[in-house]
This record gives structure tokens, sequence and C-alpha cells, in this order.
């Protein structure tokens, strides 16, 4: 989270400063050239950081790095060109937002790490909400202006990817000092151009002690900047740095209305208003990225509880003998923990007449093997459809279904609460989640029947949500403990034929984000969030009992499962 801090300071005054740079080129003070001389002169002050750290490094590098600073002076005269055509609040944000583009293309070419999907996620916000910014002026700009405008995103970005190779390499001092240094020495051609020593030499003459005043305290304060955002980018990837420029763009939008005057009204303020969430949330999307990058990733080697879902259904789809599989698996793959269905429309499959036989079985199997039991009931339980509903509540009004499943829940907690086996009461499964073939229940139907279970026995209560697009908030608040599903690969239906099994673009990272943030809703800090699912079988085209042997292997190989499970650990 370091250099996303840095890079915020950074990109405010950087965004406030070239609101000034603005203001002072709008009144005549100095011309793009000499502007960029005068900034480009500052880099030889950059050697009283060198008593701090300074190394030698080898003529390559040093070459690189007059080399990336050579190209920044490129880009930032080119943006002070496009300045001087254009407003402000327009032509920075269109900058910096291809900037971004710029700076992960040619990183792509010439670094190492490479940005994942959902920093690209990010990416797409910000460049989106420049555009907006560009678009909404309604202005038409020059083919010169945006042949500049492009010029100088594309040149701020290969400058970017070379300091990244130049820190890469050296300690922040050392290259610091290098590229503004070659800054320095890249500004001193101009001399060599008789109209630009014109205008250099014009520009002091002309300056009056006020704007000389003006000048070297926004230059001072741009040069705060330029070394808060080189930190950054010394510190991480330099497109994810360069997309921090979103709240550049925002103090650049509110200063050039409030200090510069440059008013947008109708359709035109409504643009820059919607592009301005656009990039609040590509700035709040990287920076939950940067988060859950920043947090300590549990050690693997930890005490962990393993556990299997046991679903006789399930088993009767493969063609085996749910009995005789169950036993097996608790003989063979001893799991600690089970977790049994008592599906509604099995258990009772005629109102009011109740058939635990084929689960009695199951619990005395477990707590045989010394097998602890979570017993999952209610109308939504695991497997498809999702809502295993007994097929004599068709005749019943949604207020009497609700009656009849508060029955059942009753006769299971009460067949069972003897059991020493079973440790907890899983009430719902992914009860928010819009997945499976469900019919509407009414609000307050889950806290009804968790307030149910708890009147009649004492053991933990866990209530569970979808992993990847559940919104946990909303379901762990009625629970003693909370379950996340992990599914890592699956086969959309809605796109699936055009797009085939894909993997959600998520690292394990995004759950712990998403633990803390329920965490944070619903202030609660204490209960204990475990994976109740864990993904162990191919989602296919087809239902497993489908699919080939080969195909399963495809989707879902024992390398694969290998990997999930490091993954969930």
């Amino acid at each position: 989270m370091t250099w996303l801090l840095v890079a915020v300071a950074a990109q405010f005054i950087l965004g406030t400063s070239a609101v000034f740079d603005k203001s002072i080129l709008k009144r005549g003070f100095l011309d793009p050239w000499a502007y960029t001389f005068w900034l480009g002169v500052l880099g030889f002050f950059s050697v009283v950081l060198l008593p701090f750290g300074f190394q030698a490094i080898s003529a390559p590098l040093v070459l690189l790095s007059f080399a990336s600073g050579a190209v920044f002076i490129l880009a930032i005269l080119t943006m002070f060109l496009s300045l001087h055509r254009g407003y402000a609040s327009e032509t920075l944000p269109v900058i910096g937002g291809f900037s971004p583009v710029f700076t992960l293309f040619i990183s792509f070419l010439l670094l190492k790490d490479q940005l994942t999907l959902v920093d690209l996620v990010g990416f797409a916000f910000l460049v989106v909400g420049g555009l907006l910014l560009f678009l909404s002026a309604g202005k038409r700009v020059g083919v010169k202006s945006i042949s500049l405008i492009i010029l100088s995103a594309a040149l701020f970005g290969l400058s970017n990817v070379l300091a990244k190779i130049v820190f890469d390499n050296t300690n922040f001092i050392t290259g610091f000092f290098f590229i503004k240094f070659g800054a320095a020495l890249a500004v001193l051609t101009f001399l060599f151009y008789p109209r630009l020593r014109v205008s250099i030499a014009a520009s002091r003459k002309e300056s009056v002690p006020k704007n000389q005043f003006l000048y070297i305290t926004n230059r001072a304060y741009a040069g705060l900047g330029s070394i808060l955002l080189y930190v950054a980018i010394f510190l991480a990837h330099p497109a994810l740095v360069d997309a921090t420029q979103s709240l550049r763009y925002i103090v650049i939008f509110f200063a050039s209305w409030f200090l510069l005057k440059e008013v947008s009204k109708g359709k035109a303020l409504a643009g820059k208003i919607i592009a301005t969430f656009l990039v609040i949330a590509g700035f709040l999307w990287l920076g939950a990225i940067s988060y859950s990058r920043s947090l300590p990733a549990p050690d693997p080697s930890r005490p962990i509880t393993w556990g299997v879902t046991f679903s006789d259904k399930f088993t009767r789809e493969l063609g085996l003998d749910p009995r005789e599989t169950f036993t097996a698996i608790m003989e063979e793959l001893k799991p600690a923990n089970v977790r049994l269905i008592a599906y509604w429309d099995e258990v009772e499959k005629e109102r009011g007449i109740f058939d635990f036989s084929e689960l009695d079985n199951f619990m005395e199997t477990a707590n045989g093997g010394g097998v602890k039991v979570i017993l999952a009931m209610g109308m939504k339980t695991p497997r498809w459809p999702e809502c295993h509903v007994p097929s004599w509540t068709s005749g019943l009004t949604p207020e009497e279904k609700e009656v009849a499943v508060l029955d059942y829940l009753k006769a299971v907690v009460e067949r069972y609460r003897g059991s020493d086996a079973v440790i907890m009461w899983q009430v719902e499964n992914e009860p928010f989640l819009f997945f499976g073939r469900c019919p509407g229940r009414p609000d307050g139907y889950l806290g009804g029947e968790v307030a149910l279970v708890k009147s009649l026995d004492s053991r933990p209560i866990i209530t569970t949500d979808g992993g990847e697009t559940g919104m946990w908030w909303r379901t762990a608040p009625y629970s003693d403990i909370f379950g996340s599903t992990m599914y890592r690969r699956v086969y959309p239906v809605s796109i699936g034929k055009y797009v085939g099994v894909v993997d959600y673009p998520v690292s394990a990272n995004f759950f712990r984000v998403k633990e803390k943030l329920t965490r944070f809703i619903i202030g609660d800090y204490e209960k204990p969030f475990i994976i109740i699912e864990l993904q162990a079988e191919p989602w296919g085209e087809k239902g497993t009992p489908e699919l080939t042997y080969e195909r399963q292997m495809e989707i879902f190989s024992l390398d694969y499962f290998k990997e999930t499970i490091n993954f969930a650990k």
C-alpha cells in the first residue's frame, strides 16, 4: 500500500501544479519551449540528493537513465504545447487517460512483470473516464492537437517504463539523479537553436518579480510531486502508478472550474461528472487490488480441517449406491468433517410424514468413524436444481409453503439434536445467490428460519454464499459462522457456447479483501469465516455424468485439483 499512498500524494500535487501551469501560460508568462527549458534545468538540483545514497552504476545504465530523462522532456514539451492550444480540464485528462495504456503496452514489451486481468479492469475505467472527459467538452480538436496529445501520452509511457528498468537495477537516489540529470542535459540542446535562445532569454527579461515567484514556487511544488511519483514507480509497476492519474483528473477538473473559470454546463457538465465517477471507480478498484496484495498470505502449513460434502442425489446420478459410496469415502478418505444434506423432497415426500432412514444411516456411519457432521437443510440446499421442493407443495400458497418449510426444519433439528456427531446446522445454501430453479421467497424468511433453529438447539448455525459473485454482507449477519463457496473454473451457461469453460479472474487475495469488507459492513470482526464448499469436480457444457472421462480430466485434471487446494490454503 505504500506505493499507492505515495502516488496519491504525487498525483494531487501534479494535478494542482498542472492547473497553475495553464494559468501561467494563459498570462503569457513563458512559451512552452521556455517553460520546458527551465523545468528541465531544475534537474541539475537533483545533485543535492547524492549524499543520501549514491552508488556507481554501469555506463549502459547511465545512458538508459539519460534516455528516460530525455524522453520525459519530450513528453513535457508536447504536453505544454497541447495545453497552449486547449483547456487544461480537457487536454490533461486525455493525456492521462492514454498514458497508462501506453505505459502498459510498452511495459509488456520491455518488462518482465505484467499486470493481471483484474488490473486491466481498473485501466478500462480510467481510459473510458479520460475519453469521456475529452468528449464531453464538445469541442473540435485539430489534428495537430490530437497528435500532440497522443504523442505526449506515448512519451510519458516510454519514460515511465525506462525509469522502472533503471530503478530495477539500482537504488532510488542514483536512478533519480541520472534520470533528472539526463533531462537537464536534454533541455540544454535547446540553446543550439537561435530562436529558442531568444525565447528563453526573453522569458527571463519579461518576468516580473510576482511571476517569477509564482513560477519558482510552482516548480518547487511540482518538483516534490515529481519526486514522489518516481518513488511510486520505484516501488510498483509503472502502469499501475500511471493509472492513479484518476485522482489528478478530478483535481484538474474542479481546480480548472473554480480557479480558471473554465465552466462547463448542460451535457458537458453531466459528461464530466460521469467521467469523474468512472475515474474514481477505477481508482478505488486499483486501490482495492493494491490493498489486497499488501495483505499477508496465511501460512499454508497451518493446521487446516478438511472435509467433504456428500450428496446422495448426485451419487445416484453417477450410477453409484449412496450407502456404499459414503462408507467408502469415510473409510478411505477419512475426512475430519462431512456435510450431509437433509433434502426436503427426500425426507418429507408426503406432507407431515418424515422418512429419515437413509440420512440416519449416513449419520451413524459418520459417527462410527469419528467424523463430525455439518447438516445442511432448507428449501435451497447443495446440488442442482438448488431448491429441492417436494411435489406436494405445488398446491400451496406462498404463505403455506413457508409454514411447511419451518415444519420440515423443526423435524430435522428435533431428529438430530441428540446426535454428538452434529457440530453445526447449515440453514439454506447460498440463499441470496441468483442461481438455480427456485420459487420466490418473502422478505425475512432466512431470519425466521435461523430463529427457529436457534430456539431448538444451541449448536452454531452457518449460512453460506457464493464466493465469487455472492454479496456476503447480506448473508453473514444471520449466523454464528459464515461459509463461502470457492469455484475457480466454470461453464457460464449464458455465454458458454461462445467462450467455453472459463476461469474466474480473481486471486486468493480477492477473498481476503471480500472478508475484510464484509466484516467492516456488518461490524463483526470475530465471526469465523470458512470455505464451506471447494470445487473438486469439472463444470462443463454437460452435466458431469454426461461428460467423458477424458473431457472431465481436460477441464479438471489432478494437477488442477492440487492447484485448487493450494489456492484455498
